[in-house]
């Protein structure tokens, strides 16, 4: 498959362009890592790692982890690295972990750039690595979804290990094995989902043992049987990681099962939307993480993927001309990408936050849309079309179009990109009360340095702040004049953003706020003036 993906200039070209896409996003990435907010997940979540760290240091008497919330059911991975960071850098705990979160993604550019490297090359490579940036849910995510980032990215090393052991069969090199350890067991030291990997691998090394049976006429069995022992190193590496990340799963022989099935019904009460239409998070539609990725995907990206049936001339042609271990790593790629979608369409899973929990997707969708994208030039390039370097030159033209139209909306929105909806769901200012948007409320950040910016009359008694947030999420940045309170009808200001129509909730005299694109992302309001009925909450829209 390789070789129908020729580069039009040389690999040495697109080695360098991709040296300077890296040093691009480190320098980003060093630059804006402390302009996001406190996520509503973070105080607890960096809890937990204390105490995870509070068990080891123990000597494993310390049992708090295990009964913190409904925490235990996740792996502490992260979170126990950013606790173990927190005495060592003399800057804020939750900057700290956004710049983990951060590190964490571009391990995810890395891992999109490698994967692609195995099925085009260079130059499917640094298209790949755009396209991902370009997808707003996650470089606008990867500073602060501290659990879905990492997550994601493990899912990313392990499927490409699984791409390298389908491809070499018993050949596969010890590299491979020990990231194929080490990346499932950091997915499960996360979440019970990483056990989406272990069924990925299993799948495809059946496939690949049954095609070389059909046309090989290789054994079955007894291949089977030398794979489990090829494996079996990367398993014992993945469960003893996990365990190191996650005790708790290990404690019992059933806490995994335990953990597994209180995620496949996971619910409380919470409402989401989608096109407008509110839903409890578990009532969503079978439809609603495609719509979310329909609204939320690069429109670049979008259109690689729509234009199938280039798509399956040009794929057809070089799945053709490819051997079974290619063909592998594409195989391995669709299923990481179609396994996912059909479990949530039969399982039908509580959902909310748009695609968050199935943040692990955007990786392997941005390196097959790149695809796509090559490969539908590559059918014009091989087409018998007399203006076929025409019609070449519009493909790449609408395509980097599109590409130019979705960053010039990240500089724009930035540091709230991962708000972002592209142009299929209409005008943006519109939109954005359609579907979620600034669901972690990072936009509260500035809105609270804007209140404590501002010249107050002094008073004796504190001035009182209620807010469309959890109170760790702003209380870090507000200063001795201010307190958070949960009485809301007393509250001097009010703030929140705009997603789901929080602001409406208090009513108050608009005097600052986050904007962008036209749109209001968060507001201030004052409201010392406010007497009566008028200080009293109203329920949102919604």
């Amino acid at each position: 498959m390789k070789h129908l993906f020729t580069q039009a200039c040389s690999a040495a070209t697109y080695r360098c362009l991709i040296r300077f896409f890296w040093l691009a996003l480190i320098i980003w990435v060093a630059l804006t890592f402390r302009q996001h907010g406190i996520s509503n997940d973070e105080y607890v979540q960096h809890t937990y790692g204390q105490m995870l760290l509070d068990w080891y240091q123990s000597g494993f008497k310390d049992q708090d982890a295990f009964h913190y919330r409904n925490l235990y059911l996740y792996g502490g991975l992260f979170d126990i690295i950013a606790a173990a960071l927190d005495p060592y850098i003399p800057i804020m705990i939750w900057d700290i972990r956004h710049l983990l979160s951060a590190l964490f993604g571009l391990l995810g550019f890395y891992g999109v750039s490698r994967f692609a490297y195995l099925l085009g090359g260079e130059r499917l490579a640094l298209l790949a690595m755009t396209l991902l940036f370009l997808t707003v849910s996650w470089s606008g995510t990867m500073f602060t979804h501290t659990k879905d980032v990492p997550f994601a990215t493990c899912m990313l090393w392990a499927l490409y290990a699984t791409a390298l052991v389908v491809r070499d069969m018993e050949n596969v090199s010890g590299k491979a094995i020990v990231l194929l350890g080490f990346a499932v067991g950091g997915a499960l030291g996360l979440r019970v989902g990483g056990a989406f990997a272990v069924i990925y691998l299993v799948l495809l090394v059946l496939v690949r043992v049954l095609l070389d049976h059909k046309y090989e006429r290789t054994p079955i069995w007894s291949r089977l049987l030398r794979m489990v022992v090829v494996l079996l190193p990367a398993a014992v590496l993945a469960f003893v990681f996990m365990a190191m990340c996650w005790p708790w799963s290990v404690i019992e022989p059933d806490n995994l099962l335990e953990a597994a099935k209180s995620f496949s019904h996971f619910d409380f009460n919470m409402q989401t939307i989608a096109n407008g239409v509110v839903y409890n998070i578990s009532e969503v539609p079978r439809s609603y993480l495609f719509q979310y990725l329909a609204v939320k995907l690069p429109e670049a990206a979008l259109l690689g993927i729509f234009s199938l049936p280039l798509l399956w001339f040009a794929g057809r042609q070089a799945l053709q001309l490819a051997d079974q271990s290619t063909r592998m790593v594409m195989y391995t790629l669709l299923v990481g990408i179609l396994f996912p979608l059909v479990f949530v369409m039969d399982d039908r899973p509580a959902l909310y936050n748009g695609v968050r929990h199935f943040t692990f997707l955007l990786p392997l969708l941005a390196i097959f849309s790149a695809w796509a994208i090559v490969a539908v030039w590559q059918a014009l390039a091989h087409s018998h079309l007399h203006a076929r370097v025409a019609y070449q030159a519009i493909w790449a033209g609408v395509i980097g179009g599109l590409m130019l139209v979705t960053l010039v909306d990240i500089v724009q929105l930035h540091p709230y990109q991962y708000a972002r909806l592209n142009r299929l769901a209409g005008d943006q200012t519109q939109a954005q009360f359609k579907w979620e948007g600034d669901y972690w409320s990072s936009a509260l950040r500035v809105a609270t340095d804007q209140l404590t910016e501002m010249h107050l009359p002094a008073r004796t008694k504190p001035y009182w702040v209620a807010a469309c947030v959890d109170t760790p999420q702003i209380e870090p940045y507000l200063d001795g004049r201010f307190s958070v309170t949960r009485r809301w009808d007393e509250a001097d200001f009010f703030l929140s953003t705009t997603n789901m129509h929080c602001h409406e909730v208090m009513k108050g005299k608009l005097i600052g706020g986050v904007q962008r694109q036209g749109m209001w992302l968060a507001v201030i309001k004052d409201r010392r003036h406010l007497q009566g009925a008028d200080r009293l909450a109203t329920p949102a829209k919604n």
